[in-house]
């Protein structure tokens, strides 16, 4: 099937969202870190905190966040032990379908929301998001603490209303995962970035809770949550971790590399899977769902690129790339009895390098680069370079367009894949995580 055919297909998104554009109808104030909660929250008497633009924004209306810091150094309330929970910032206050409460950096500056500075004796939040219908585009967000060694983490931010968009976030540096969904459904992570996360002094061992993006505890009958458009790089655990989850979540064109290490180095520090997808802590549950993640790229990663991690279903493997990872698809799932078996569903996948796989025997796999022959090669590709993948984004957030791991001109692996359900260039679906232009 041909991308002009393909073009009108459902790509089972289940939130269609005109990022960027605001709604015509709806009041517009401003943030900045100079402002005065006192004055009128014009964009010539900006407000200086977040929390005084909740208090009057209502659905429809957007707040833009002028550049500079946007420094915290307590929480919203006291710690009543060193386990509880606290937060510097709650959106408890919800937008309505079709016209969300935007929370906007405003364009071309940069707003930082730095939390280095808090010394609240407790688990962190830095942005609580219990409402629902938001959308927050452009923020940087930086530095959440661990202020003990009673807890497994704090949070970059937490997510746990529904019908969000995370847009353009830049999240990084915090003592735990970057950002995570815990509970919510329907929400949008779109074009964003999280990364150098590391959990320095969690009670279950240094690094082991230091996630890029999580998505854990939706219950079923709740929409997906997606991530489309993001990158996870060097975060001390995984990068991507949908353990315990009971709705599907779909991750898309998303890349994951170096995951699972002290950031900047190779010292070993937590699990350091690129894609977790899903598990239930190796027991097996009746209530588990499909995940799916496509045209996505893993590359040297400590542990698996891909990885089932003990999930009771198939998953959804199409149109992937790993390599360099130990292993690049790591299909280990479980069964009723609680044994070890294959479980996915694998089409389209290249694994190049590294360890290429483990635990295949159960899982469906074919039109993969492992099962057709061809030799793999580096001249396979326009370029096999594992360094500038964080380089800039594009103008409207979009990742960067990079030749590393896209098919070169002649490569065997064009044309080789099977429909999926994806737009595709020529006579069928190539390998990978790239379709090539088709010339």
């Amino acid at each position: 099937m041909t991308r002009a055919l393909l073009l009108a297909v459902v790509t089972a998104s289940p939130l269609v969202v005109v990022a960027g554009s605001a709604a015509a109808a709806g009041a517009v104030y401003y943030v900045a870190p100079n402002g005065n909660d006192g004055a009128a929250g014009t964009q010539a008497a900006p407000w200086a905190s977040i929390a005084r633009a909740q208090t009057t924004a209502k659905a429809g209306d957007t707040v833009y966040f002028r550049g500079g810091r946007y420094a915290y150094t307590r929480a919203t309330g006291a710690c009543s032990s060193q386990t509880a929970r606290v937060s510097a910032i709650v959106l408890n206050k919800s937008g309505s379908s079709g016209n969300p409460i935007r929370y906007w950096a405003q364009p071309g500056e940069k707003p930082v929301f730095d939390f280095s500075g808090m010394r609240d004796d407790c688990r962190i939040k830095g942005f609580d998001v219990t409402g629902s219908h938001l959308h927050l585009k452009g923020l940087e967000v930086t530095g959440v603490p661990q202020n003990n060694n009673r807890n497994h983490e704090s949070w970059g931010l937490l997510i746990s209303g529904d019908n969000n968009v995370f847009e353009q976030i830049d999240t990084h540096h915090h003592m735990g995962a970057g950002l995570f969904i815990d509970g919510g459904g329907g929400n949008l992570v779109l074009n964003s970035d999280s990364h150098e996360n590391y959990d320095s002094r969690s009670s279950n061992g240094a690094g082991e809770s230091g996630d890029g993006f999580g998505s854990h505890y939706t219950p079923a009958g709740q929409p997906s949550n997606v991530f489309r458009g993001c990158r996870a790089w060097w975060n001390s655990d995984d990068g991507f971790d949908l353990i315990h989850t009971y709705s599907p979540v779909l991750i898309e064109s998303s890349w994951a590399w170096r995951n699972g290490y002290v950031p900047g180095t190779t010292t070993s520090a937590g699990n350091g899977a690129g894609f977790k997808m899903g598990g239930f802590g190796a027991k097996y549950d009746a209530g588990a769902v499909k995940h799916t993640v496509r045209s996505s790229v893993a590359f040297l990663n400590k542990a698996a690129g891909f990885y089932s991690n003990h999930h009771p279903v198939a998953n959804d493997y199409f149109n992937n790339t790993g390599y360099g990872n130990h292993p690049d698809f790591d299909m280990r799932g479980i069964n009723s009895t609680g044994t070890s078996v294959g479980r996915g569903t694998l089409r389209n996948n290249i694994a190049y390098t590294g360890t290429l796989l483990a635990n295949m025997d159960g899982t469906t796999a074919s039109h993969n680069s492992w099962n057709l022959g061809v030799p793999l090669s580096d001249a396979q590709f326009r370029s096999v370079s594992t360094s500038g993948w964080d380089a800039p984004r594009q103008a409207d957030g979009t990742l960067p367009a990079l030749p590393h791991l896209r098919l070169a001109a002649n490569s065997a692996l064009i044309d080789k894949g099977t429909g999926v359900g994806l737009p595709y260039n020529g006579s069928a679906p190539d390998l990978g995580a790239f379709e090539s232009d088709g010339r």
